[in-house]
């Protein structure tokens, strides 16, 4: 260890454990040599020194899959770049199910494992017993084995990452502990310790536990919070010689292996138990919680059903240590919105180990190059909204996270927990109607409307599924009403508005006031930030109107890029109520609402009218493929608007309806469609790009097209009616994968199941495909452009 603490460095790594490591280490691996790394204790001594650390590389999407498949190479290379033994133990992972929905799930995954290039494959219950003997099998209906997944010691790792680091030129200092964070005009300075100040470029917080308490020293929020994590170890057994696979019995909420001849029982319990902040103090250091018997028992009666065995097995000890959750389950990566030069690496939900070495190379990337190797979206350090991270709705919420993480991933799930946070201005309105609501960003949403009862999640048809069609129905032949109010509203005004708008974005921003313009938010790299629409409202005023979940980083990557511009940005999103007033009938309720004129105004235009004696800004345009118009208002305004549209004869729609109609329109989507991997090129989205230079990303945009880059975004119709894609399955072409779903619903307009993909080749329109819905192959058919178009007019948003 280091001695003497330097008085400048270009990065200080705040952590010991797993992340803390990892970054270093790809710090120095990215040039950075004189990166540092405080520790308040000693390396590992907070979470990751009891870490069951497995390591399974499948996970929901493509990029964090990758992730976790370089922590598996990285692992296995670290033993001869140091000679430091990692304890790398690959006998593999056999997850079980033991009833219909787990089947599908598992099932699920192994088709997902395909399309990743994972090796997995279905087995039988058999089969299952075959690998593991000890196990109880009367009830498995089958098993899905991945021989590639495996362990480690996760101290060991640690002890590697830091060798290699310091061989560099990175520096450690263990009991060291941070103080404060310095930070000026919005931007870390330097960190306090306990062995004096050290000034800095950056901040990599990888503080696991404490990581929200860390944040706030830098008026950042990181909506982290510790639970109590259980697993039981036995004294040595009969029948157990070497290495076994992990053994995952979801459904018992329970993992599975070997550990030192004995056995290692871990749960995720259906609700966990949080832990307040300050119980762990500065000196927990190699420690753990008491033991609670009490609530582990319900877990070991699960655990003697699998494992007979265990009625005879001594009993080591009930282990019970500390993991951090966030609440959304996913750990959190990259800067901060309030902070500049402060980065998260934290609240890893557990996976810590399996994820550190990817996730760690990923936080490098951001500090060095400033963006992560690949698309990270659904672990940006700012996607939570602010009231996540208060304390009360933290230690609801964690809990179910943690009780979550072995759940079966069937469509329409929802958390239970810290709900209600933020109300739409129709609230009451919606309630009254019976909507099931959903949250997104903490607003509560309505999904779809006419709700009887709680509905019964499932993998085939949905419950809500003749509400859906309902509402498309209405939007389709009479009118309906979308509620838009919770996406991001931001004001841009200034006299350099324009100017400064056509460098952060790629569209045609210069167009006069009255236009509405869909653009892009590129990064240098020709990718997506963000898509957007804006309304020019005067010469020195846009709003622009951004993704439910992206005002946070949206508004952070605008006033990144302003601060040379004479420009003002403001959040109105609580300002302003949205409604989609979409449909035929469209045109006659607003004319009966006394705002006929609105019937003049064309597309991709905007205007005022007095409609019911409100004033509103039309947009005209449609997320729907359904003509009519964005209608916004102030939020006092809304229930008055919402009567006077419902008398005329307007119905109300959810989101599952907008999906359902975005999609058979061809209608991209961030998140599914557009990410920071895809171009507009890629997307098909070229033509609401300006050609030439002036804007970030238009040098990259440039080389692509010079490639020859084609858009390989199709659509799918899928010929069995009854067949329910969620997103995510491979396509086949001749026994190939050839593309992957991105986003799927049913097509209530072409009463068939339709979906968006990606595709790894050019694909002719008409071409016959295959899609595997877990392992259950399907026949589609490929149409290049949308499904439902009636008006033959691009309307995209």
């Amino acid at each position: 260890m280091a001695h003497t603490l330097p008085s400048h460095v270009s990065v200080v790594v705040i952590g010991g454990g797993i992340m803390g490591c990892s970054t270093l280490y790809h710090l120095a691996k990215m040039g950075v040599p004189d990166a540092i790394l405080l520790e308040r204790n000693a390396l590992t001594s907070g979470t990751t020194w009891h870490s069951a650390a497995q390591v399974r590389a499948l996970r929901h999407s493509r990029n964090l899959t990758r992730m976790i498949q370089y922590s598996v190479e990285l692992y296995a290379q670290l033993e001869h770049e140091t000679g430091q033994s990692v304890g790398w133990i690959q006998k593999g992972s056999l997850s079980i199910a033991t009833n219909p929905g787990r089947l599908t799930h598992i099932r699920r995954q192994e088709a997902l494992a395909h399309a990743y290039g994972i090796n997995a494959r279905s087995i039988s219950a058999g089969e299952a017993k075959e690998r593991w003997p000890l196990m109880n099998a009367k009830d498995v209906l089958a098993a899905v084995w991945s021989p590639e997944d495996g362990r480690v010691s996760p101290s060991d790792v640690c002890a590697g990452l830091v060798k290699a680091a310091k061989r560099l030129g990175a520096k450690l200092f263990e009991r060291t502990g941070v103080t404060g964070i310095l930070t000026e005009n919005g931007r870390v300075r330097g960190v306090e310790t306990s062995q004096g100040t050290v000034m800095c470029d950056a901040i990599a917080l990888c503080t696991g536990l404490w990581s929200r308490e860390v944040g706030a020293m830098a008026a950042a929020e990181v909506p982290a919070l510790a639970c109590e994590h259980f697993y039981l170890l036995t004294k040595p057994i009969d029948g157990i010689v070497g290495n076994t696979p992990t053994l995952s019995d979801h459904d018992s909420h329970l993992y599975i292996r070997d550990d030192s001849g004995g056995l290692l029982v871990g749960c995720f319990e259906p609700m966990g138990k949080p832990i307040a902040p300050g119980v762990l103090n500065g000196s927990f250091e190699f420690a753990l919680l008491p033991e609670d018997w009490e609530h582990f028992e319900p877990m070991m009666i699960n655990a003697l059903h699998r494992l007979p065995i265990l009625e005879k097995a001594e009993v080591k000890m009930l282990l019970n240590g500390p993991e951090s959750f966030t609440p959304d389950g996913t750990f959190m990566l990259g800067e901060t919105a309030e902070t500049r030069g402060l980065f998260l690496g934290c609240g890893m939900n557990s996976v810590g180990v399996a994820s550190g070495g990817g996730a760690g190379m990923n936080l490098a990337h951001y500090i060095v190059r400033g963006h992560a190797a690949y698309d990270l979206t659904e672990a940006d350090a700012k996607r939570f909204a602010p009231i996540f991270n208060n304390i009360e709705h933290l230690m609801a919420r964690a809990p179910e996270i943690l009780g979550t993480h072995y759940d079966i991933a069937y469509p329409g799930k929802q958390w239970k927990t810290a709900r209600d946070l933020r109300a739409l201005p129709l609230n009451k309105e919606y309630r009254e109607a019976n909507a099931h609501m959903g949250q997104f960003y903490g607003w509560e949403r309505p999904l779809y409307f006419g709700k009887t009862a709680e509905p019964v999640l499932r993998f085939d048809r949905p419950d809500w599924f003749e509400n859906v069609r309902a509402e498309v129905m209405a939007a389709h032949e009479q009118a309906a009403i979308f509620d838009a109010s919770p996406f991001g509203k931001i004001e841009v005004e200034g006299p350099d508005a324009e100017s400064f708008l056509l460098q952060v974005c790629a569209g045609h921003m210069a167009r006069s006031p009255g236009s509405v313009i869909y653009t892009a938010m590129l990064n240098e790299r020709g990718t997506f930030e963000s898509d957007l629409t804006a309304q020019r409202i005067t010469q020195d005023h846009y709003r622009l109107f951004v993704g439910a979940t992206a005002i946070k980083r949206d508004l952070a990557w605008l006033r990144r890029h302003a601060q040379c511009y004479n420009v003002t940005l403001t959040d109105s999103t609580e300002t302003y109520a949205v409604l989609g007033l979409m449909g035929p009938e469209a045109a006659r309720i607003v004319s009966e609402c006394g705002a006929g004129d609105l019937n003049n105004v064309s597309y991709f235009k905007h205007g005022t009218a007095r409609l019911a004696g409100n004033h509103v800004r039309a947009a005209r345009m449609s997320y729907v493929g359904e003509a009519g118009w964005e209608l916004t208002c102030l939020t006092e305004n809304a229930s008055d608007l919402y009567a006077a549209l419902a008398a005329a004869g307007a119905k109300p729609a959810g989101l599952f309806a907008q999906t359902s109609m975005r999609i058979e329109k061809g209608f991209c989507a961030m998140g599914h469609e557009l990410d920071a991997d895809v171009t507009p090129i890629a997307a098909g989205l070229d033509f609401a790009v300006r050609k030439g230079n002036g804007f970030i990303g238009a040098e990259a945009l440039s080389d692509v097209r010079a490639r020859g880059e084609v858009s390989h975004i199709v659509s799918l119709t899928l010929d069995d009616e009854t067949a329910v894609p969620l997103g995510h399955e491979p396509i086949y072409l001749d026994d190939r994968i050839v593309g992957q779903t991105s986003s799927c619903a049913f097509g209530y307009r072409v009463g068939k199941p339709v979906g968006l993909c990606h595709t790894r080749e050019p694909l002719k329109d008409g071409v016959r495909v295959q899609i595997d819905i877990a392992r259950r192959m399907v026949d589609a058919t490929v149409t290049i452009g949308p499904l439902f178009d009636p008006a033959g007019k691009r309307m995209n948003r």
